[in-house]
């Protein structure tokens, strides 16, 4: 079940928010987590109705270990390593098996079948979520949870349980017991949640139409113009897909009382790839700077060791978002520029604003080639489309045979507001616009412009499932 669903939208989202609500009203707090709990269940189960066992046996044994962290303090390291064993090997199984045996079919030099194991839906996430349960333990950031309830709760919480934003325990532990809920705070979630849907339904899934019928095609009729124009809609595609998710899943924190970190801020507006990666998908950045990185030396043991130091965190970034060459290459490819940047180009960056935006945006554009297609050949060829179509055998249908009008009205809308109409909006104009008469307006007519695209239309994919 997806949050742009009529399903989510008229029965699970009021059933479960009423329940909760009325419960803390007449002072149930604890009744009121049993029922997110069990609505949070029920929404993983309706998705992966074979793998609730899973983030079950997940839960369980990350409580056992953080008890055991406590009970046994000379031992805790150890422990540590049971936890990030189980979590690692678990993700490893399900997401990493059958990549592992084709890499062992190309040293062999056979073809080898790998498993063919299903994906469950949000492991990526969930199994981080638990990982940063035990971490936080054993660094002594928190206490380990008696109650298994409300880890439970922190780690299958659905607002943030498929697709983020990433939550540190450390970052949530008191909001499970000690959280407000309002009216006021209700009316904030439920804005923006809707502009989260907006974002998703309106912008990304127009796009993605236009996305999916140009990779669909052969690429001897795809000319350089449509290339770009492919490139940058994904980029764009992306980016509102995730980001309007993101919104969602902040949104609803919000009307059941918690509070979740910013998980975007503008990234298409970066004048480096370094500032590009603070602003892009920020709880996955801060994970793997906070239990990765750090811990690996980060910037403290010379240069060569932090050069070194990033270049594995891309890496690992690249391959968390999926078994394949291609994704290990993004994340690397990114390192790459981050520490050309560390070795000076970043001064220069800083210096030059209009090209570090435009270089910016070009590294990000060409990285996402790669990452949508998950075929070296296929980015191969739309790359050379793109910046070399006289070497290139072309029968270039029309853009307009590619570009529909409400993709290019999207992609339009989209150009603007992924940051350029955001920062030139005056603060004083955002403070009058803020829960104004004219912004409630603006929220009804994208709810039922939503509404309308949701009912009328059955393409509606979300990007980062399969992660």
């Amino acid at each position: 079940m997806v949050f742009s669903s009529m399903l989510f939208l008229w029965a699970f989202l009021p059933i479960v928010f009423l329940a909760t609500f009325f419960a803390y009203q007449i002072g149930r707090e604890p009744l009121a987590n049993a029922l997110l709990l069990v609505g949070s269940l029920f929404f993983y189960a309706l998705g992966e109705p074979s793998y609730i066992g899973l983030m079950l046996a997940v839960i369980a044994i990350n409580w056992v270990i953080g008890l055991m962290m406590e009970q046994f303090e000379r031992q805790k390291t150890l422990f540590l390593i049971c936890a990030v064993v189980s979590n690692v090997g678990i993700l490893g199984f399900y997401k990493y098996a059958d990549f592992a045996v084709r890499v062992f079919g190309i040293l062999l030099r056979k073809e080898l079948v790998g498993p063919d194991i299903a994906l469950p839906i949000g492991i990526s996430f969930f199994t981080f979520q638990a990982l940063s349960y035990t971490i936080d333990v054993y660094r002594g950031d928190c206490s380990a949870q008696k109650n298994i309830g409300k880890l439970a709760l922190y780690i299958s919480l659905f607002p943030q349980l498929i697709a983020g934003p990433i939550v540190r325990y450390s970052d949530i532990n008191e909001q499970i017991d000690h959280r407000i809920l309002t009216v006021e705070k209700t009316a904030q979630g439920i804005r923006r949640f809707v502009y989260g849907l907006g974002k998703k339904v309106l912008l990304a899934n127009l796009l993605g139409e236009c996305v999916d019928f140009v990779y669909g095609e052969d690429l001897i009729y795809i000319g350089s113009l449509t290339a770009w124009i492919t490139s940058i809609a994904y980029m764009l595609q992306i980016y509102y897909d995730f980001s309007g998710y993101s919104d969602m899943a902040i949104g609803l924190g919000k009307m059941f009382g918690f509070e979740f970190k910013e998980n975007f801020d503008y990234p298409y507006t970066s004048l480096s790839i370094s500032e590009y990666w603070r602003r892009w998908h920020i709880s996955l950045g801060t994970w793997f700077r906070e239990y990765v990185y750090i811990p690996l030396g980060g910037n403290r043991k010379g240069r060569f060791r932090t050069y070194v130091n990033l270049l594995i965190v891309f890496a690992l970034t690249g391959f968390w978002h999926g078994a394949s060459f291609t994704f290990l290459l993004w994340g690397i490819y990114h390192g790459f520029f981050c520490v050309v940047e560390r070795m000076g180009f970043g001064k220069w960056l800083s210096k030059h604003k209009v090209p570090a935006l435009f270089y910016s945006l070009l590294v990000v554009d060409i990285g996402f080639v790669f990452f949508r297609t998950g075929n070296f050949q296929l980015s191969k060829g739309m790359l050379l489309r793109m910046f070399a179509p006289m070497t290139q055998q072309i029968v270039p249908a029309s853009i307009w045979e590619h570009v529909s009008p409400l993709s290019a009205t999207a992609l339009f809308l989209g150009i603007i507001g992924a940051g350029l109409l955001q920062r030139s909006v005056p603060e004083s104009f955002r403070k009058k616009w803020v829960g104004s008469i004219y912004e409630m307006i603006f929220c009804l007519l994208i709810f039922l412009l939503s509404l309308l695209r949701i009912a009328g239309n059955t393409y509606n994919p979300f990007i980062y499932f399969r992660f």
